[in-house]
């Protein structure tokens, strides 16, 4: 006889939110195998191996559980254990094999094929440990469609786990079409399986087996115990990239800093040894009123007066470019932009100058202030001048630099710094800012990339337009709003 059964749709729903959730960690688990290398990585691997592998397998035994028979069943608890142990070592291999090098289309088809497989017979060796007084036999139609959904399933999972960005809606899709996918595959295989009843209930055994209840237990408590440590340790592990990686920007970003100061430091020295010139000759003429019979006080204050002057001159130039050196973490503050491009103009005047570029500055007097890191803003603020400056060397006709700030639209400013160098091509207005790519001979390519990572950060946008008839011109807004950067 034929014994039909029925589905707890509670425990159903159950099975498909313990699917999802294991895929949304084994995703989660699959970038950090894609990003790390050595012993991390295995580590890593072996974690989203247990995670997927013993979510589908935890999966698996609640649907089976949820699974109503009119005669009481049982399972062994070798072909159980041995079930999850296939259902983590497959899953483990299809990661690893994906994982070893960049994926193509063929190696995830032979992959997902694998692990097709094994969860097959994870599947197919869990309905073997079921006991009871049933017979188990199978409709080869919907094991050979189980075997095709469970392929394809795999092939779903290996080529979202390790091509899902960080995304948190895509992944928690991403995630939701795998539970489903899984689920699918399981109760297809359920769908196949056909039970025939040939004794009494009363003459079910069990004595080496586990009931229904104390496994519901386990498998609940197993999976939810490994979801969680790895959702955990998956944090962690985010938290300690982004440091990191904050940490490698802000040791690129003054490479790059040291980089830019370097080329300018002649004449930068000549800059700073025009107020140091003027403060000796401040000096000597001091003496020499003060050596008079009488002294001439008025004139040696007078001096004294230019040497304070020339002197604190002097001590801005060096304290600026000491700015510009300096490695500590990002401060801030409220700024004024207008004071920022006069102070690198004022850094970068002798440079202007010895190729012939007259500058030309149109600052708005009622620019708001921004919120933002002085040093990081003076950055980048060099970056576009000196790239101005170096456009338009060696370019015949007129040489102009052209500095203009403005109020813009939703509480914004904008900087526009234009030249009348040798241009842009159109196709690489956006390729300028990718990293290592570089117009210049002797370039290093980071100084555009690193500038735009530095507005991004301080919620502002940063682009580059031809400036008709000739030259190109950089624009960079910023928020005025100190709440937006709270």
């Amino acid at each position: 006889m034929v014994v039909i059964g029925t589905h707890n749709p509670y425990l159903v729903a159950l099975s498909i939110l313990v699917a999802s959730f294991a895929s949304y960690t084994a995703l989660d688990l699959g970038g950090h195998v894609a990003a790390a290398r050595g012993l991390a990585r295995r580590v890593w691997l072996v974690a989203a191996a247990i995670t997927m592998g013993g979510g589908i397998w935890s999966m698996h035994f609640i649907g089976m559980l949820a699974f109503i028979m009119p005669t009481p069943m049982s399972y062994d608890i070798g072909l159980t254990i041995l079930s999850l142990a296939v259902a983590i070592s497959v899953t483990g291999g299809g990661f690893y094999v994906i994982s070893c090098q960049r994926a193509s289309a063929l190696r995830l088809v032979l992959s997902g094929i694998f692990m097709g497989f094994g969860i097959a017979a994870m599947h197919y060796t869990g309905m073997a440990a079921m006991r009871g007084h049933a017979e188990l036999s199978y409709d080869p139609l919907f094991v050979a469609l189980s075997l095709v959904i469970a392929i394809g399933a795999s092939t779903a999972a290996l080529g979202l786990a390790f091509r899902t960005t960080d995304h948190l809606g895509q992944k928690l899709v991403a995630a939701v079409v795998m539970g489903l996918a899984i689920s699918g595959m399981h109760y297809t295989a359920m769908r196949a399986a056909i039970f025939t009843a040939h004794s009494p209930v009363h003459e079910a055994q069990g004595n080496s087996s586990l009931d229904q209840t104390s496994l519901a237990l386990a498998v609940a408590g197993i999976t939810f115990i490994i979801l969680a440590f790895a959702s955990v340790a998956s944090l962690f592990e985010r938290k300690r990239a982004e440091e990191a990686l904050r940490h490698a920007q802000a040791d690129l970003a003054r490479v790059n800093r040291v980089n830019t100061m370097a080329e300018l430091t002649a004449s930068l020295a000549h800059e700073v040894n025009q107020p140091i010139s003027a403060v000796v000759t401040n000096a000597y003429a001091c003496v020499r009123w003060l050596a008079r019979d009488p002294p001439n006080l008025e004139e040696a204050r007078a001096a004294a007066m230019e040497i304070v002057k020339d002197g604190t001159r002097a001590a801005e130039i060096i304290s600026r470019i000491h700015l510009l050196f300096k490695k500590g973490t990002p401060q801030r503050e409220l700024l004024d932009v207008n004071e920022l491009i006069r102070e690198m103009l004022v850094l970068l005047r002798t440079e202007a100058a010895r190729f012939s570029i007259s500058v030309r500055t149109d600052l708005a007097a009622d620019l708001p202030e921004v919120m933002g890191d002085r040093v990081q803003l003076q950055q980048v603020m060099m970056n576009l001048i000196s790239n101005s400056i170096d456009a338009m060397n060696g370019v015949d006709g007129t040489r102009e630099l052209a500095i203009k700030s403005q109020r813009a639209e939703n509480e914004h400013l904008m900087v526009s710094v234009s030249d009348s160098g040798v241009g842009l091509p159109p196709e690489q207005a956006n390729q300028i800012f990718n990293a290592f790519f570089t117009t210049k001979v002797h370039g290093t390519g980071m100084g555009l990339s690193i500038s735009r990572s530095i507005v991004a950060s301080h919620n502002g946008r940063l682009w580059a337009a031809d400036n008709s008839p000739r030259g190109a011109s950089f624009h960079l807004t910023l928020p005025t709003k100190v709440a937006a950067h709270e």
